[in-house]
């Protein structure tokens, strides 16, 4: 994965240490020289596809000529079958290795080096709704009206699922932050965290997630592992490839493993929450002088109030996605946003803009010395879920931002949208009820992108193809009285719950 951010000093990425560059800085002929160098066997493609997981095209490296002739001109591959929208008819694409994502396969027994690739269409032009380039594009159309660019990152919550244990079990719903031995599941994602950072993954921190229960035998122990921030379409792929990197190590170890959701009532959903700010010329515009949300932060924040509704036809892409976003469960359910409150659709996290030297009067004066963190502030969009298509859903929240900075009254729309206190409280019902709510299932998710689909398909970011194939996609669904169907009847959730385990 390419990281601007990436040192090669402090790196876990065996390419960045043999190469003493920065994967971004990364060339046709340094892979070639580490495939010689370093032996390499084999070349994989990889790219992601409609279903949001990522496809893999094998190489055997017989020659030098071969390896330039595929690193140069790619290979061909069947469209119809990786998009929905694609027609068979006219389906051939281009799949083009991307130098600055190499990375040694951590599971391959044979010596493999791997690469995500971009699409191409039959005339040499990079497919228009390839999902690097729909991010691009995005954050080219923001730069255009706002003259800022968008950096995100991502936290990827998912359940390990294995045989129930008797010894220290974690209280029901108790497991936020939890250390061994109550919390069994550490060492896995710890191991998980080390083979991304290896791949080029830029992690921030992991920790066990408030979620965890037993059911028919099974404990299911929620975790995270959250990124640092990162240009959009770097932070799509780290997202991309760590949910690769999970499941492959579950596998090995013989654990479950899902990002779904909701797999069951009255428990802990998975969400896919997105860290974002804004930048201008390398640094972050999220904060004024005096360490206050800027302007442009608050109209980032209004365009996504605006578009919220529409945007969990990126984030929120299946039936089960829609049990999550309910009442009392740390998940959003109306339009709002808010600083530090959890129940919120947009937070503002804390963002260390104290003046205090916190390390000094934990450690005495020798560790004074006060750093400006200003660029540590994003705001966070809590509705997405981990049935996310990460590339579309990272460009509608780019486009959403955009949006923001189109109208004239952004900064009225961010201060009516503001909530301070918990809106599910009983004293704060009045201001609840003006509150807009979020779709209640993926047919209304659809209607919702319909009503708003020129916004997105401004300046060319969204094709009126992709659209459609998402609209029809989320209707073919027909879930508007799936909910009230299943809420009572667990073994019809349970169904349900089943048939998108796996979803992402």
């Amino acid at each position: 994965m390419e990281n601007s951010n990436q040192s090669v000093g402090l790196t876990q990425n065996p390419l960045v240490m043999a190469l003493g560059k920065s994967q971004k800085d990364f060339t046709r002929e340094d892979i070639m020289r580490f495939v010689v160098e370093h032996d390499i066997k084999m070349i994989n493609f990889m790219y992601p596809a409609g279903d949001s997981r990522v496809k893999t095209l094998n190489f055997v490296v017989s020659d030098l000529e071969y390896l330039e002739t595929i690193l140069t001109c790619g290979e061909r591959v069947d469209g119809s079958s990786l998009f929905s929208y694609i027609e068979a008819g006219n389906s051939d694409l281009y799949v083009i290795p991307r130098y600055g994502t190499a990375f040694l396969d951590p599971f391959a027994e044979i010596p493999t080096l791997s690469m995500l690739c971009s699409f191409f269409d039959k005339d040499g032009r990079e497919l228009d709704c390839s999902p690097d380039r729909l991010v691009r594009k995005a954050v080219a159309s923001l730069k255009e009206v706002s003259g800022l660019t968008f950096d995100a990152m991502g936290e990827l919550e998912y359940y390990v699922v294995a045989p129930a244990e008797p010894l220290f079990v974690t209280s029901d719903q108790r497991g936020y932050h939890e250390s061994g031995p109550f919390a069994k599941f550490n060492d896995f994602r710890a191991e998980c965290m080390l083979y991304i950072a290896q791949i080029g993954g830029q992690i921030k921190y992991g920790h066990s997630e408030v979620g965890n229960f037993v059911l028919n035998g099974k404990m299911y122990e929620q975790n995270e592992i959250e990124f640092l921030p990162a240009p959009i379409e770097t932070a799509a792929d780290q997202i991309l490839l760590a949910k690769w990197v999970i499941r492959n190590l579950a596998y090995r170890h013989g654990l479950d493993i899902t990002f779904a959701p909701k797999i069951t009532a009255g428990k802990a959903g998975s969400g896919l929450h997105i860290h974002m700010r804004l930048m201008r010329d390398g640094r972050s515009v999220m904060l004024d002088d005096n360490h206050r949300l800027s302007v442009e932060a608050r109209k980032a924040i209004a365009g996504m109030m605006l578009m919220a509704q529409s945007i969990t036809a990126f984030g929120n892409k299946v039936p089960t996605s829609y049990f999550r976003l309910v009442p009392h469960q740390e998940a959003p359910t109306n339009i709002c946003w808010g600083d530090r409150n959890r129940s919120v659709l947009v937070r503002v996290p804390l963002g260390w803009t104290t003046s205090v030297d916190m390390a000094s009067l934990v450690n005495g004066p020798s560790a004074a010395g006060h750093r400006d963190f200003s660029g540590k502030q994003t705001v966070e969009m809590r509705s997405p879920d981990g049935s996310a298509d990460i590339y579309q859903l990272m460009a509608a929240l780019c486009v959403a931002c955009r949006h923001g900075f189109e109208i004239d009254d952004a900064l009225a729309v961010a201060d009516d949208k503001y909530v301070d206190v918990d809106i599910h409280k009983p004293e704060n019902r009045d201001k609840l009820m003006r509150l807009q709510s979020l779709p209640k299932c993926c047919t209304e998710s659809a209607d919702c992108l319909d009503r708003q689909r020129d916004v997105y398909e401004k300046y060319g970011v969204f094709s009126h193809s992709m659209i459609d194939g998402l609209i029809r996609e989320l209707r073919a669904f027909d879930d508007s009285h799936l909910y009230d169907d299943v809420q009572n009847d667990s073994a019809k959730l349970m169904e349900l719950v089943s048939k998108y385990y796996y979803c992402g």
